[in-house]
Formats: structure tokens, C-alpha cells, sequence
């Protein structure tokens, strides 16, 4: 891959900029997400004032993207997906989904904390802004609590069960050893020490951090669980919009429903074929008991792992960009990391735009956790790095001669970079990197649980029939479900489940992307037939950046 000669910026890459500003204004952790450091010492109005303006700076884009006029095909697909995205926020504010917007995932209790994982902390000049940061934390929850009050009053409130477990996190956060006090007494810069000042202010900023999230723990528990909505499930109407949102593409929900209950049969028969290759007659447990008791497939405590996590992941990108992809240097490096956090799940941060911070995968693993297995984990390596969200992101962050900002750093929907991921794992299979029984069986668990999130997620959350046709799903039954689908122990059971339920949509935007993306690749291999390329068919579609499936779709396919 070469960066060729730079494109003349349009007024839709205009536009395009100016609404990256905006949000990074709007929003300033979305700065910080993308290397924008000049607000890192800020964070998001989360009040219903700030959703207004949130809305109003929308409706103004839209209005200026409808006024332009392409003048090439990269026009066309930034407008087409920037105002797609732009319009499916403004449904989602007037569904007031904003004054129910908590989970135990991707909501703002999480959102605030989180803030402050890729914030450097390599000078005093970065402390300085990170104690700037900590106080705003109290009046960032205060508006977030104002907001859920408004919902209160208009009946729009999110599900108990999700509330609950956010008291939880909010009390560990708040507690005296809890995230902010560790984080602060760890104020190491490279070069000098904090100055006494500073240490002070740290402090005073983690004990106000602290106590605002407390004083959340007792809002929820107080106020919002009492009235908070009995049910689990969002309704049809509600999960179609979500839906639509993480894939930036429409599906027929009862048709992938069905398609969902198919393919975990397949990943089941799938899987029994391969334990017979481990131990000829074994079920699936069988063989995965006797993997789990292997010394040799087994990593011992967190520093193990990222050391073997960085190893696989170097070895995989020298190899690829020596056979299959033209990788620039500076996507060569990925930095494994181990999670400050320890709420469980695995997840990737994309470099700033100068590459001056490299794109990170990030292990958060849970309290008492320390022994790990690389059969199960392989594959999940592959999907966050090389050719996985890595090689994705980091492509569309090097195309910047070609993308807007916009393109290259805050397009996309879980859709798009989750089925990439998925699509990925196949990949690497195809490509000789799965070809041990044991890691294949790994990466089918992984495909397993995604296949049973499609099913589990549209069946709770539309009440349909259970596969079996014994009554409609609950999210009680959900528990049940994905224990008969995993093999991971309960307290993974327990967070991956609540996680579905308090983020409709989300989950099955990976299987159902990954369908979307070998759809699209097989579409194009039939109509160019034996001139089609499948690394010129990768190059193509990464080199758009993140998009919605279906502009994805149409741009391939045009």
C-alpha cells in the first residue's frame, strides 16, 4: 500500500472536518480518543441543555451536507454515511432514548471514567491536565443525573436490572481504593516529579471523582431503580433503530433471527467435527476438558499474557505484510495491553492521527483471574490486531491523504469494524494460521457465542419465540441460554448477558457484519469472475475508512 499524492479537500470534506470539531467539542473524550489533546482537560455536558445543543449542532450539519454538491466518488460516500449517521441520531433524540441511556457497558458512568485510560500521563504538563479533567468529573454526573431525572418524569427509564449493576460499578469506582484514588497515586511523569501543588490537586480531584460517583451509586439506587422498567426487553420499535445504528445497514429481524438459530447449528456441528479430531469420540466438553488440562496451552498471571498477546500479534503482522497486505510501517505497531479496569472484555483503541500513539488492544480482566489459555485466545488476537481492527482502523488512519477526518477516524459501525473482525478470523483460518485442532476450536467458541448473541438478543429483546417453540424469551431464560453456548465460567456468563441486554443491537452486529461483509466479497468475486482479486477486494473496502454496510455495500457494488 502506498499513501498517494493528497487529494484536494472539498467543501464536503469541509463539513465533514467542521463536524469532527464540533464533536470533539460537543464531546471532548471523542478528542481524546483521536489524539486531540487540546480538551483533554474537559469532559461532555451531559445535562438535557447539553443533548440540546448536541441536537441542534446536528440539524445544522445536515442542513449543509444537503446543500452541497459532490464532486467525486469520495464526496458521495462521505456525504451519503455522514448524513445517514447524522439522521439516525437525530430518531434516536426523538425517541428520548438519551434520558434512558444507561448500561453496563457503553453508557456515561462508564464513558466518564474511561475518558481518562488513553490520556498521557508521560509530563507534569499531562498531570496538570488530568487534575483539570478530574474536576469536571462532579459536574459531568450531575448533568448525567439530570437527565435521568427528566426521564423519571417522562416515563422513560431505563431497566432495573441495568440500573443495578451500574450501582455496583459506580461503587467500586467510588470506593477508597477505588479507580481514581489508584490512578492518581500512580502520578509517575517520565521526566521530574509532581510538584506538591499538583499532587494536592490530584488527590482533591480523585476524592471529588469518587464522590460524585457516589453520589450516582445513591441516585440510581433511590431514585431510578424504583421506577426504572421492570422489563428487559426494548420492543421492535425500539431495537429496529438500534439496530439500524450499529450496522448503518436495515435487516429483516425476523429473518435473521432464524438465519441466527441456523448458524449456531452449524458452529455446533461445526465444533463436534473438530473435538473428534482432538480425541476421536469426544463431545465438544470432552475435548475442551482436555485442552483446559494441557500445561503447554496455558499463560499464568497478566504479565504472561500480554507478553504472549504482543508476541502473536508481532508474528502475525510481519508474516501478513510479508505475504497478504501491503502494511505501512507505522501499522506495524500494535501495543497489547493489560486493562486498568477489571470488569472483563477485550477491545481495541485506534492510533491518534499522527501515529504518535500506536493503536492498542486492551485485556481487562477480571478480579482473581489468573490463568489463561492460548487454545481459547488466539483467534481473539487475530481480531483486535492483524488483519482484524488493527489492520482496519489503522488503514483508514493512514489513507489521510485520501479521507477526511471523519473517514479516517470516527466513521463506521460496530457493523462494519465487528464483522471486519469476525471476517478476519475466518481469514486467518483460511490462511493456514488455524490449522491446530485445538486454536480452530477456539476461534468456533468465539463464533459459537456470537451466532447464540444474535439469537439470545432479537429473541429477548422482540419477545419472540423461543427456538424450541416452548414460550416467548425472557432475559431470565437469556442467562440460561448462553451457559449452554459458552464454555466460560459464570461471572463471564453473568456480564456478557447483561451486556446484551442493556445494549440492544450491538451484539449481533458482529455475526450479522461478518455475514454482510462475505456477502458483499462473493457478490464481487461472482460479477468480476476470474479477474477477481481477494487482496484487491480487501484493499478496496478498507480503503473507504468506516462506513455503514449498506453504504459499504452500494460503493462496492455500484
Amino acid at each position: 500500500m502506498t499513501n498517494e499524492a493528497a487529494r484536494t479537500p472539498t467543501p464536503i470534506d469541509q463539513i465533514a472536518e467542521d463536524w469532527v470539531d464540533t464533536l470533539v467539542d460537543l464531546d471532548p473524550t471523542i478528542g481524546t480518543y483521536i489524539g486531540r489533546t487540546e480538551v483533554n482537560g474537559r469532559l461532555a455536558d451531559y445535562s438535557p441543555a447539553g443533548h440540546e445543543r448536541s441536537v441542534a449542532e446536528i440539524s445544522r450539519t445536515i442542513a449543509r451536507l444537503d446543500a452541497a454538491v459532490p464532486v467525486d466518488d469520495v464526496d458521495v460516500v462521505t456525504q451519503t454515511d455522514l448524513r445517514s449517521s447524522l439522521a439516525l441520531e437525530l430518531e434516536s433524540a426523538a425517541a428520548n432514548l438519551q434520558l434512558r441511556d444507561l448500561n453496563v457497558i457503553a453508557s456515561p458512568p462508564q464513558g466518564i471514567r474511561d475518558a481518562f485510560d488513553l490520556m498521557p500521563t508521560g509530563t507534569i504538563d499531562d498531570w496538570e491536565t488530568i487534575s483539570s479533567r478530574l474536576g469536571a468529573v462532579p459536574a459531568a454526573i450531575d448533568g448525567y443525573i439530570e437527565t435521568l431525572r427528566l426521564g423519571i418524569e417522562r416515563g422513560v427509564t431505563p431497566a432495573k436490572r441495568q440500573v443495578r449493576e451500574v450501582v455496583e460499578q459506580a461503587k467500586r469506582i467510588a470506593a477508597r481504593d477505588g479507580f481514581f484514588t489508584g490512578f492518581t497515586e500512580g502520578a509517575r511523569p517520565e521526566s521530574g516529579t509532581i510538584p506538591d501543588s499538583l499532587a494536592t490537586d490530584l488527590q482533591a480531584g480523585a476524592r471529588g471523582s469518587a464522590e460524585a460517583y457516589a453520589k450516582l451509586a445513591g441516585f440510581l439506587s433511590d431514585e431510578l431503580e424504583p421506577v426504572a422498567t421492570a422489563k428487559d426487553a426494548v420492543g421492535r420499535e425500539h431495537y429496529a433503530l438500534a439496530s439500524r445504528q450499529f450496522l448503518g445497514a436495515t435487516i429483516d429481524l425476523d429473518e435473521t433471527y432464524e438465519w441466527g438459530i441456523e448458524e449456531l447449528a452449524r458452529m455446533v456441528e461445526e465444533q463436534e467435527s473438530i473435538a473428534h479430531q482432538i480425541k476421536p469420540g469426544a463431545t465438544v466438553l470432552e475435548a475442551i476438558e482436555l485442552l483446559d488440562a494441557d500445561p503447554s496451552r496455558k499463560l499464568y498471571g497478566t504479565e504472561a499474557l500480554q507478553k504472549w498477546m504482543q508476541e502473536t500479534s508481532d508474528r502475525a503482522v510481519a508474516e501478513l505484510s510479508a505475504s497478504q497486505f501491503d502494511i505501512p510501517d507505522e501499522i506495524k505497531r500494535l501495543e497489547c495491553m493489560i486493562a486498568p479496569t477489571q470488569e472483563g472484555g477485550i477491545y481495541y483503541t485506534g492510533p491518534t492521527d499522527d501515529f504518535s500513539r500506536a493503536g492498542r488492544m486492551w485485556w481487562s480482566v477480571p478480579q482473581g483471574v489468573t490463568e489463561f489459555d492460548t487454545w481459547r485466545e488466539l483467534t481473539t488476537v487475530y481480531h483486535e490486531g492483524v488483519p482484524g481492527h488493527h489492520l482496519q482502523i489503522g488503514q483508514a488512519v493512514y489513507n489521510r491523504a485520501t479521507l477526511n477526518t471523519w473517514r479516517r477516524q470516527l466513521a463506521g459501525t460496530s457493523g462494519h469494524a465487528e464483522g471486519w473482525a469476525l471476517y478476519a478470523e475466518r481469514l486467518m483460518e483460511q490462511l493456514g494460521y488455524l490449522d491446530d485442532p485445538a486454536d480452530r476450536l477456539g476461534m468456533l467458541d468465539g463464533q459459537r457465542m456470537r451466532a447464540a448473541r444474535v439469537v439470545l438478543d432479537i429473541g429477548v429483546h422482540l419477545e419472540k419465540q423461543l427456538p424450541d417453540g416452548s414460550g416467548p424469551w425472557t432475559g431470565e431464560y437469556a442467562f440460561e441460554f448462553l451457559g449452554q453456548n459458552v464454555n466460560m465460567n459464570d461471572g463471564f456468563v453473568k456480564f456478557e448477558v447483561n451486556r446484551y441486554l442493556g445494549w440492544p443491537g450491538q451484539a449481533p452486529s458482529y455475526k450479522v457484519g461478518q455475514r454482510i461483509w462475505e456477502q458483499l466479497r462473493d457478490a464481487c468475486h461472482e460479477r468480476e469472475g476470474a479477474s477477481f482479486s481477494i487482496k484487491d477486494f480487501h484493499k478496496r473496502a478498507l480503503d473507504l475508512g468506516g462506513v455503514g454496510l449498506d453504504t459499504l455495500r452500494s460503493t462496492l457494488l455500484k
